[in-house]
């Protein structure tokens, strides 16, 4: 007969083949660490641009950037630029890394898991991309951030179901920031550096001490 100790690992071991057949667990910490990075370059750049401190209160950026042209670019193009950039750069490191770590765990990448995954986030990401879309095209420049933020966290709370279930947290968390956000609106510059940011760093490191160091 089975020891109680073989009881236990037989069941850890089944519940651990449970939970890869019914999420998808091989995103990467690294990567949440990265795009954090990659948006407060993309946000001090901003800063730069318009001239302005973080939490400063003085201008907000939506009262500084019509007019604005500085580098050889006008400030819809400068930004434009920026966010595609850092969505760009956040997007590829952090397909590369899962990629690597999924190999390195012989797990698929691309099955039905994932794709729900992607289509549960990607509902809330395009909606949310052209509502900011229509508030810049009606100049409502201030709302853009904090947007930006809540519909970001609700495609993370959406996708949670299909992969670690910290990310529900983190969504929980990009949503609080938001709607802070709209209450504080001279700062919404400074709620998506922390947000994209910040909270990216910290809860990549988290994943990344939580799940892949050994």
């Amino acid at each position: 007969m089975k020891s109680q100790q073989q009881h236990l690992e037989d069941l850890s071991e089944i519940r651990s083949l449970m939970e890869r057949s019914s999420r998808f667990i091989s995103l990467s910490g690294l990567s949440g660490v990265f795009a954090g990075i990659f948006a407060l370059i993309g946000a001090t750049l901003v800063y730069q641009y318009l001239e302005i401190s973080p939490f400063s209160g003085q201008k907000p950026y939506y009262v500084a950037q019509p007019g604005v042209e500085k580098w050889g670019l006008d400030y819809l193009t400068f930004f434009l630029l920026t966010a595609g950039g850092v969505l760009f750069l956040a997007i590829s490191t952090g397909i590369l890394l899962t990629v690597r770590k999924a190999r390195k765990k012989g797990q698929k990448i691309w099955d039905k898991l994932s794709q729900r995954l992607v289509g549960s986030a990607l509902i809330p990401l395009v909606t949310g991309g052209i509502f900011c879309l229509y508030l810049l095209k009606y100049g409502h420049f201030g709302f853009v951030a904090p947007a930006t933020l809540i519909f970001y966290g609700l495609a993370l709370v959406n996708a949670s179901k299909y992969t670690l279930h910290d990310i529900f947290y983190l969504g929980l968390t990009e949503i609080g920031l938001g709607l802070l956000a709209l209450h504080f609106i001279g700062y919404g510059l400074d709620f998506w550096a922390l947000g994209f940011g910040i909270m990216h760093i910290i809860y990549g490191s988290w994943m990344y001490f939580k799940y892949e160091r050994t």
